[in-house]
């Protein structure tokens, strides 16, 4: 469970509506791209360049700027201005905690192995 104080959530059976589900969608679908998602995983608690970015997971400068501008357009990192350089961080902690959850959902032992 992500560690984070989670702010007030909106029950789930909220979530009816086919514009809600269809954003949903969307999200996951932007966080399901691998080159995306290690993206996220270098932005999730400190700020990163792009060329950082790029240098570390050994893809081009354009190929990340491309995949930041989706994700910052759907809220998952927003950028910061530092000087002549723009540095990229985990929109909130909504962003965070899923991840961390998801991270923590994987390493943990499938309950169904065990039932076989």
């Amino acid at each position: 469970m992500c560690i984070l104080m989670k702010p007030q959530r909106r029950p789930l059976s909220n979530m009816g509506t086919e514009e809600d589900i269809s954003q949903l969608a969307e999200l996951f679908r932007l966080m399901g791209d691998t080159s995306r998602l290690r993206i996220i995983l270098k932005c999730l608690h400190t700020p990163i360049s792009v060329s950082d970015i790029a240098t570390q997971l050994e893809l081009s400068q354009s190929l990340v700027s491309h995949h930041l501008r989706l994700l910052r357009t759907a809220r998952v990192v927003r950028s910061e201005r530092r000087g002549k350089q723009v540095f990229y961080v985990a929109a909130d902690e909504h962003i965070q905690c899923v991840i961390e959850d998801m991270v923590a959902h994987i390493s943990e032992p499938d309950q169904n192995e065990e039932d076989d």
